[in-house]
């Protein structure tokens, strides 16, 4: 039985299975028709070889994509030693017995903020680094503050973690700023675009003129809806924190107060 319950559930998914739709869909499938309709008009249909189908469009997207997958599999890495260094250093602070209730709430205030801040700059296109780097220096500003407070010992093991921390939210960055080459990603897309004016009167040719021209329709639509969507998952994962492609990362998983 169909509830409202039920189709709550489902619609966010067809909902993401959607969003690989886009206004590039719409116009390789409108030259695939317009292609297709003035090659039987004209009666032009030829023989090429389809292996230009693999070197020119398919092989870069094979390889766009798996950098992207890559880099989504690094955040993953680099989101995770983020959010474990931040755990640690707020138990090595807390732990301090000479340290206040009043102080070690101030630390965790400043953590929690780092935490929230990180994943927001991540979510935005945003290239610049100075706020956040300031936010980052008030944990080293808390801890020259209450020098007389925190061992030495544990001043140590929180500017040892810290690196980490550091190292984490620039490898972050580096992914967040820094994509598959432009001029790659547009060759690939050009092609794709211009690939029905060789793959449309080939398939004629291959088919037959005496065959249904549905068939040839279909087939060169179908290709090119394939080709294009393919296109449109990788240039989803490669900005994957912005929840917008079906493996996008989900950022809530890493706030310390989940």
């Amino acid at each position: 039985m169909l509830t409202l319950t039920n189709i709550t559930i489902y619609h966010q998914p067809i909902k993401k299975y959607l969003s690989i739709l886009n206004y590039r869909t719409a116009i390789v499938l409108i030259i695939s028709v317009i292609v297709t309709y003035i090659s039987y008009k004209y009666d032009i249909n030829f023989n090429v070889d389809l292996t230009l189908l693999s070197i020119a469009i398919i092989f870069p997207l094979v390889f766009t994509i798996r950098g992207s997958f890559r880099r989504r599999e690094k955040a993953l890495e680099h989101l995770s030693e983020f959010r474990s260094t931040i755990k640690t250093v707020k138990y090595f602070l807390l732990s301090n017995q000479e340290l206040s209730d009043k102080y070690k709430h101030e630390i965790e205030e400043i953590l929690l903020n780092i935490n929230s801040s990180v994943l927001s700059h991540l979510e935005k296109k945003d290239s610049t680094m100075k706020d956040l780097d300031d936010i980052i220096h008030n944990v080293y500003q808390f801890v020259l503050d209450k020098h007389d407070d925190i061992p030495r010992q544990i001043r140590e093991k929180v500017f040892r973690f810290m690196k980490d921390m550091h190292e984490s939210i620039e490898n972050l960055h580096a992914i967040h700023t820094h994509r598959t080459p432009i001029s790659l990603m547009a060759y690939c897309l050009i092609f794709i675009y211009i690939f029905p004016l060789i793959y449309a009167p080939t398939m004629i040719n291959n088919i037959g003129v005496y065959a249904p021209e549905w068939v040839a329709y279909l087939v060169v639509v179908l290709t090119e809806f394939i080709l294009i969507s393919l296109y449109n998952i990788q240039d989803q994962l490669e900005y994957p924190f912005d929840k917008v492609g079906m493996d996008d990362i989900n950022l809530d998983n890493f706030r310390i107060d989940r």
